[in-house]
């Protein structure tokens, strides 16, 4: 990429990260565009669509949420693994505006990022399924859209997110999560 290309898509990609933070996920992408001096087919150029930017929007916090599952796969208990790992998802989601609605519109597209997310979460859950910690018809995938879910009715109130997420894992592995 040329080096004014570059430019172009991390002022982009900043820009962005601002607009979000106001408007949430349905920030106009011509507002973007605008406040980044740029035209809204220079946006399109780059990322193609909305889904596509709010992933390099919101790429530290899904790095960090995969990075954190891989170190929890040498926690000695599987369930505890898992249910930090969707608290630290859930915690992301209700603390960066937008994200929530970003992981939705990224799960529907198929993107990397959600990509990513399934393959972390999924070796987590698979421990905790084979230790019977969790029923095997448990999906990664239905976690996912359950961490969403509560991340998006909660709004910006993590506190209340994580009081939801509680509630909700206390009915995926009941023995064990007291």
């Amino acid at each position: 990429m040329r080096a004014d290309a570059q430019r172009n898509r991390d002022r982009l990609v900043a820009v962005a990260a601002d607009v979000v933070g106001e408007y949430g996920a349905d920030a106009s992408l011509e507002e973007i565009a605008r406040r980044a001096g740029v035209g809204s087919a220079t946006l399109h150029r780059h990322f193609g669509g909305r889904a596509a930017l709010l992933e390099a929007v919101f790429r530290s916090s899904i790095d960090a949420v995969c990075a954190q599952a891989t170190e929890l796969l040498d926690d000695p208990d599987p369930l505890r693994a898992l249910t930090s790992w969707l608290h630290t998802m859930v915690a992301h989601a209700t603390g960066s505006r937008g994200l929530a609605a970003a992981l939705v519109m990224s799960g529907d597209c198929g993107s990397d990022a959600h990509a990513r997310l399934l393959t972390a979460g999924r070796k987590l859950l698979e421990r905790a399924q084979s230790e019977g910690a969790v029923p095997n018809d448990t999906r990664i995938e239905d976690l996912l859209k359950l961490a969403n879910g509560i991340s998006l009715a909660s709004g910006d109130d993590p506190a209340q997110a994580s009081r939801l997420l509680t509630l909700a894992i206390r009915g995926i592995a009941p023995a064990r999560s007291e």
